[in-house]
């Protein structure tokens, strides 16, 4: 049951261009400006709490921001090829803008920002992170992060130490007078916990978790194997498939390095169910299974050891229940009470009608390759 991604909609930010100028002058004799497009009150909220403002000093703040955002799109547009990008200070009520043109300084204090002539363009600045980024990989490995500092006009490298941002610097050929290093404690990681019943993607594909296991050191998740052969990536979470087998069996396992793999599936109302082991259940038990499609799922296992002939072929070894499920859904958790059963395989029918669904055992997968389910 893989389903084809569907449309996503892109998200358009608009910059409302407002009347009163961006400067000192005017954040001071109006302490507490409007924004054209009201802030919902929990970002207000958040502001307050992460920020350490006052209401009335996250209100200010959002509508200095708003008319920095429309400022920093004209001044973009008017200066072209001199512009050296812009930054707000700490308290947002002050934008300045370089650029590598002093005879643009008028037009950006015309807009109520603060100009700085700089020695390099922003598109210069890009174009040295172009030269990091298609560095060896080896180079990069050792360094954590980099980026165009617009508010030193250089492009900033930070590693575990200096001599290993110095070694990515040279290995990218970039100019050293444009580079600024420095060594980090930074170990930037992805954020995504691996939790059973969450999509994955494969190309335009998607699948579902299974459930989070390691190999080793090495987190990831057990899926079907019709989602995947070994050697395709995924994404959301990043990963490979290290194994994979269909049709004969359907199963799979995808490493993910980065991830955080949790002992959860997804549940009723978004609800984590915690996997504790897994034991098989017996024929008549009840049973749910968790997908990116139809969410959380119940029935009861009517046979273990069925084979089943799908047009690809035929799967042997499969649990056969009476819970639902769809397309996309395929690699998605079956969970007996807390006992982990097996990832989706295929079925008959669907979630509107009620249909018969078929998972490959969990057991079978974790003893092929040698992983470890994860448990709480």
């Amino acid at each position: 049951m893989l389903s084809k991604r569907s449309a996503v909609a892109g998200g358009v930010i608009l910059a409302v261009c407002l009347a009163t100028p961006l400067s000192p002058a005017a954040a001071a004799a109006d302490p507490a400006p409007q924004s054209a497009s009201p802030a919902p009150p929990s970002m207000i909220d958040a502001l307050e709490r992460d920020l350490g403002l006052t209401e009335a000093q996250a209100i200010a703040r959002l509508a200095n921001e708003e008319r920095a955002a429309a400022v920093e799109s004209n001044l973009t547009t008017a200066l072209g090829g001199s512009f050296g990008g812009a930054w707000l200070n700490a308290d947002a009520s002050k934008l300045s803008v370089a650029t590598t043109d002093p005879a643009t300084t008028k037009a950006i204090e015309a807009q109520g920002a603060q100009p700085v002539v700089v020695q390099r363009s922003l598109a210069q600045l890009n174009g040295i992170m172009q030269q990091l980024d298609q560095a060896p990989k080896k180079a990069k490995s050792g360094a954590a992060l980099w980026y165009a500092d617009v508010t030193t006009n250089t492009v900033s490298v930070q590693a575990p130490t200096v001599e290993a941002a110095e070694s990515l610097v040279a290995a990218a050929g970039v100019d050293r007078n444009a580079i600024t290093v420095a060594a980090t404690a930074e170990r930037p990681t992805t954020f995504i916990n691996i939790i059973g019943g969450a999509a994955y993607y494969i190309g335009s594909s998607r699948c579902s978790v299974g459930f989070s296991v390691t190999r080793g050191s090495t987190p990831g998740f057990v899926t079907a194997g019709h989602c995947g052969r070994a050697g395709s990536g995924t994404t959301s979470p990043t990963g490979t498939f290290q194994g994979s087998s269909f049709p004969g069996n359907d199963y799979a396992w995808v490493a993910a390095p980065g991830n955080t793999v949790t002992p959860y599936v997804r549940g009723s109302g978004g609800a984590n169910v915690t996997v504790r082991g897994s034991t098989q259940a017996a024929v008549g038990s009840s049973i749910c299974r968790s997908g990116s499609t139809t969410g959380w799922r119940c029935g009861t296992i009517q046979q273990h050891n069925a084979s089943v002939t799908y047009p690809q072929g035929t799967v042997s070894g499969l649990t056969r229940t009476s819970a639902c499920a769809q397309p996309g859904d395929s690699g998605g958790s079956f969970i007996s009470g807390s006992q982990a059963q097996g990832v989706t395989s295929g079925g008959s029918g669907n979630c509107t009608v009620g249909g018969t669904t078929y998972h490959q055992p969990v057991n079978e997968i974790l003893s092929v390759y040698g992983l470890t389910l994860t448990t709480g």
